[in-house]
């Protein structure tokens, strides 16, 4: 293999972003494992496979110059492509999703060069869900009583199912089959909440921060429960046990202290719980609605924090009497980034990154049934919401 060869001269290609109210995720294909050695391009059967990996990125988007840098250093830099002055040579287009591609435009395209090819966030958050149930083993997962277990996916009754996705405000929607879909509810208290709330009431600065003091942490402090109502005991009649939460935050109307009198870390706990039970609850009601057995809860809300899985859990089972079953996504964060990935079509680029880009510009994995697209089911490990190691047919 010639190492000069251009098929082979960038690391990166085909980028895609979803850039939120809160976090900004970022898709794209490394050919070569983002720094591996062991991607390869292998010719057979008439048509040639791009093997390598779907690597993955997020940053918050108050500080959204650190995206910028980051596509700067790693992919115009890296690709050659690169103006002086730090923009690229050529303009060229960016697939992009959520309310920031269109908030956001003016400033990739002063500072990078980069034009974004706008896609619906509703329709690429259904294809990167569909995408990652179809494509990628051991993806869906339920989490109750601390026992994890991976779901079978059953390509032929996957649909209807609803989806849950967890950004800054929740949108609940309800898929029948690919390109189906329709939001059907949603919530204004997401995770935007628990960090606004959290960064009044706690004093952190981030998610992350937020997130880490709330493990150490305990509810009940601050959390008025059934048995601190019944003296110690469950309301039985009607299915209530002792712990169960009667009021967020309520033991604050009686205990008379102030905030600072709180330790932080209750206050992050009892948030938390707070948001996920309410969540819980009103997908699983939507759900009954429509008569969906299947819930998936993906976005960065939940980022794979077991308490938050078995908080959504079990206000799912408890409202469904265990009817129904709250499922999880290991790649949950990356959904819509994901679908705005999987959207380049066919299109010709006289400001691609490298020269083949014109053909791989065609084999980009697709979640649709279009026959001028196949995507190779992914295998090998994955990394649980880094990388995913896959191959791409040249078509």
């Amino acid at each position: 293999m010639d190492p000069k060869d251009s098929r082979f001269s960038t690391q990166i290609s085909h980028l895609a972003l979803d850039i939120g109210g809160t976090l900004i995720k970022v898709v794209y294909f490394s050919p070569n494992g983002d720094n591996c050695e062991d991607g390869s391009i292998v010719v057979g059967n008439g048509c040639s496979v791009v093997k390598g990996r779907l690597c993955f990125a997020k940053f918050e988007t108050r500080k959204i110059d650190d995206c910028i840098e980051f596509i700067r250093f790693n992919i115009l830099q890296h690709s050659g492509v690169q103006h002086p002055n730090g923009t690229a040579r050529d303009k060229f287009s960016v697939k992009a999703t959520g309310g920031g591609a269109f908030k956001f435009a003016e400033l990739f395209k002063d500072k990078l060069g980069i034009v974004f090819d706008k896609e619906d966030e509703m329709h690429s958050l259904v294809c990167g869900v569909n995408f990652l149930l179809k494509t990628v083993p051991r993806e869906a997962f339920t989490y109750l009583d601390g026992q994890k277990e991976f779901v079978q996916i059953d390509h032929n009754d996957l649909y209807p199912y609803l989806l849950v996705n967890i950004g800054s405000g929740v949108s609940m929607i309800k898929v029948d089959g690919d390109g189906k879909y329709e939001r059907i509810s949603g919530t204004s208290l997401g995770g935007g909440t628990f960090l606004g709330l959290g960064k009044l009431l706690t004093k952190c600065k981030s998610f992350d921060e937020l997130l880490e003091l709330s493990h150490q942490g305990n509810n009940r402090v601050i959390d008025m429960l059934v048995g601190d109502i019944y003296g110690g005991t469950d309301y039985s009649k009607i299915g209530l046990s002792s712990t169960a939460i009667a009021s967020s935050f309520g033991k604050a109307i009686s205990d008379g202290k102030e905030l600072e009198e709180y330790q932080p870390e209750d206050v992050a706990r009892s948030l938390l719980r707070m948001i996920s039970n309410n969540i819980g609850q009103i997908a699983y009601l939507n759900a009954l609605r429509f008569g969906l057995k299947r819930i998936f809860f993906g976005g960065f809300f939940i980022r794979g924090l077991e308490y938050t899985m078995d908080t959504i859990s079990v206000a799912v089972h408890f409202w469904s009497r265990g009817e129904a079953k709250a499922m999880f996504l290991r790649h949950e964060g990356f959904l819509g980034a994901l679908g705005a990935f999987t959207s380049y079509k066919d299109q010709s680029h006289s400001n691609d990154l490298k020269p083949h880009h014109h053909t791989m510009q065609r084999a980009v994995l697709k979640c649709s049934g279009d026959d001028n697209f196949r995507h190779t089911p992914v295998t090998g490990n994955l990394n649980d919401g880094e990388a995913i190691e896959c191959s791409i047919s040249l078509v």
